[in-house]
């Protein structure tokens, strides 16, 4: 059997041994089944549900070993089960340093609460740890969710999804500087840089200028493929007890038009 469909069962086999627990539901009586949904599995790794149904399918044959890093912490798998992942996608674990950032429940279960509020709880260096469904169908078409910065300069669409491309990029770039300052030699640090480095000249750029700035509030207008330009604004916010972890929420102003769209997005998303 190829391979790439030894992942969708072994991936499929895991998710349904999971424990619910992880994604803190507001009413755990309520479950029918146990284990966890492939939609509570796509928002905690970063990823789409489709990107994510595709794997379980065996119509992704190109998972990155950062979705795979994600997966690894979403579905609790040990030292065994980890390399057999890795095996089964021809990918070599990511290293981080001897740490794993995992995120409360009791935050995801808060996040999930907002119906038209997109957001995210991002780790030290960027990457998307939880994401709220309003964020999964804000974010719908991007390939890359789970590391902001692999969004903004690996995918394809992030050019014609940021209304302000360059000005974002600046940003997140900048925010990493931040951050790195702390423990510059840290090994999943420097392996995202390289692979930033790599694959963008743009990101190879900004990098060298070494501009460092705490953007707790950012602009981010962004044009969604169904409800057109959304004027939002990312507010972070320190996540006490973990340290290094942000809250990203993506607001717009109260009675705008952008906020109506929002509304009228996510609604359609919930129907």
């Amino acid at each position: 059997m190829d391979d790439i469909y030894l992942l969708g069962d072994f991936l499929r086999e895991r998710r349904e041994a999971a424990s619910p627990r992880q994604v803190g539901p507001p009413d755990p009586a309520s479950r029918r089944e146990p284990g966890l949904s492939r939609e509570e599995v796509a928002m905690l790794a970063g990823v789409s549900a489709d990107f994510y149904t595709r794997l379980e399918d065996g119509r992704e044959r190109d998972p990155s070993g950062r979705v795979l890093d994600a997966l690894v912490r979403v579905l609790a798998l040990g030292p065994d089960a980890s390399r057999y992942l890795y095996e089964l996608a021809q990918r070599r674990p990511i290293r981080r340093g001897g740490t794993t950032e995992t995120v409360s429940p009791g935050l995801v279960t808060l996040i999930r609460s907002w119906p038209a509020t997109p957001a995210l709880v991002c780790g030290r260096f960027l990457d998307v740890l939880a994401m709220n469904r309003p964020g999964d169908v804000l974010y719908d078409g991007m390939d890359y969710r789970d590391n902001l910065l692999r969004m903004v300069f690996l995918d394809p669409a992030a050019r014609s999804f940021y209304l302000d491309w360059e000005r974002l990029a600046r940003a997140r770039v900048a925010s990493l500087h931040l951050v790195a300052a702390a423990d510059p030699e840290h090994p999943y640090l420097t392996e995202l840089v390289g692979e930033l480095s790599l694959k963008s000249a743009e990101f190879r750029k900004l990098w060298a200028r070494r501009d460092a700035d705490d953007l707790t509030c950012t602009p981010q207008g962004v044009r969604h493929a169904m409800v057109g330009e959304l004027d939002v604004t990312g507010a972070t916010y320190d996540v006490g007890h973990a340290s290094g972890q942000r809250l990203l929420l993506l607001q717009a102003e109260p009675g705008s038009p952008s906020e109506e769209s929002l509304t009228f997005l996510t609604g359609l998303d919930a129907g």
